[in-house]
């Protein structure tokens, strides 16, 4: 673990260790199950989202490297033939197995981890895979407290309890109208072919979280991972105290025509009927199996604060900036027209990001300095793939 300069870099240490300490009592009191679905919280963190956090750092690294990484790696590839007959087979075994769609991301990551380990001596690559490896570990943890402080505050909350004034305050902000009013619009004006669109980028957001905790972690070292897992952390345990303090489902719950209006084919459509129904089984005391992967946070965003966060730790890559600004900018517009949350919830996702930058990133913050890298503001640093 990092060493800290000030205090506030160990926040979300200190937070984590009193989450950890006070979870099980808590569940027992709430009658919530002390299982955890530890199989389905490891296939869904360790595999699904470590196979799209790497693909999408890789894209993120070629777009941000001032040198032309891709064309030398495809040339060394061609000339080497028993490598191309192995990933065509690989490839084609993957895509009979998961599909074509898991098969093609999980090649290409394969390609990526191989053509990272040839770049790196075999020690710079074990201690490069440690520096990955421990921070992910880490924020799997505090991501599993979460879950359970999910389910631990809706037991003892009710879940809708700010939606009218959530949505009060959307109506003053908007002259009257409400994200609602915005959605079901869109829903007449635009083509379905949109909303799968914003569907993506939606529900891409742990794959830029994955690729942001890659990429520092890489280029940066292990203690720069730590600090962005550790915002990334703080930013939710902050979240978790401002739903305890008004709770909310969204504008979707209180729209009482979202459901007969909204696309039913989206999977918007079943997820946000599914944290309805999640919610009110935890309010009801209703049995569960075991946690899981359980998040019905509504205020504050946190689909607009950690790709701020993201955006924070990766500034110095310009490219890389620009590409997620305008990335983020359309993740912006689907989280209002899929009607998941308020323009306050935006409000204080921009607000709780602002707070967990400062937190985690404490001295080097004030100091002005790159975080763990010894890199002046807006300095360089290579591309790790």
């Amino acid at each position: 673990m990092p060493t800290s300069y000030d205090w506030t870099r160990n926040f979300s240490y200190w937070m984590s260790g009193l989450l950890a300490l006070a979870v099980v009592p808590l569940l027992l009191h709430f009658h919530l199950p002390l299982r955890f679905d530890w199989l389905g919280l490891a296939y869904m963190y360790w595999v699904l989202l470590a196979e799209r956090a790497i693909f999408a750092a890789v894209i993120l690294s070629v777009v941000g490297s001032s040198e032309t990484v891709l064309l030398p790696t495809i040339q060394r590839i061609w000339r080497e033939k028993p490598r191309i007959i192995f990933l065509l087979i690989f490839l084609s075994a993957l895509c009979w197995t998961l599909g074509p769609a898991h098969g093609l991301v999980l090649t290409f990551d394969v390609v990526a981890v191989l053509e990272v380990r040839e770049r790196l001596k075999p020690r710079n690559w074990m201690r490069t895979a440690e520096d990955v490896l421990l921070p992910a570990l880490y924020l799997f943890g505090g991501l599993v407290l979460v879950s359970a402080y999910n389910d631990i505050i809706l037991s003892s909350r009710f879940f809708a309890a700010a939606d009218s004034m959530f949505e009060a305050a959307d109506q003053w902000l908007l002259r009257g109208l409400t994200v609602s009013h915005l959605s079901h619009w869109a829903v007449r004006t635009l083509p379905l072919s949109v909303f799968r669109l914003l569907e993506f980028v939606y529900f891409s957001l742990f794959s830029q979280i994955g690729a942001g905790l890659l990429i520092v972690a890489i280029a940066r070292g292990r203690r720069c991972g730590f600090q962005f897992a550790g915002a990334i952390l703080t930013a939710y345990y902050l979240a978790l105290g401002l739903f305890y303090l008004w709770p909310s489902q969204g504008p979707y719950y209180l729209c009482p025509s979202h459901f007969s209006e909204f696309p039913a084919s989206l999977k918007t459509y079943a997820f946000q009927m599914g944290s309805i129904a999640g919610a009110r089984a935890r309010w009801n005391h209703e049995p569960l199996n075991s946690i899981s992967f359980d998040y019905y946070i509504a205020f504050p965003c946190m689909h607009i604060a950690q790709p701020l966060i993201v955006m924070w730790f990766l500034r110095s890559w310009r490219r890389i900036i620009f590409f997620l600004a305008v990335y983020n900018t359309v993740l912006l517009i689907a989280i209002l027209l899929l009607e998941w949350h308020y323009v306050v919830d935006i409000l204080a996702g921009f607000a709780v990001a602002a707070i967990a930058v400062a937190i985690s990133d404490g001295g080097d913050l004030r100091r002005g300095s790159t975080p763990g890298s010894g890199v002046p503001p807006g300095g360089e640093c290579a591309a790790p793939f």
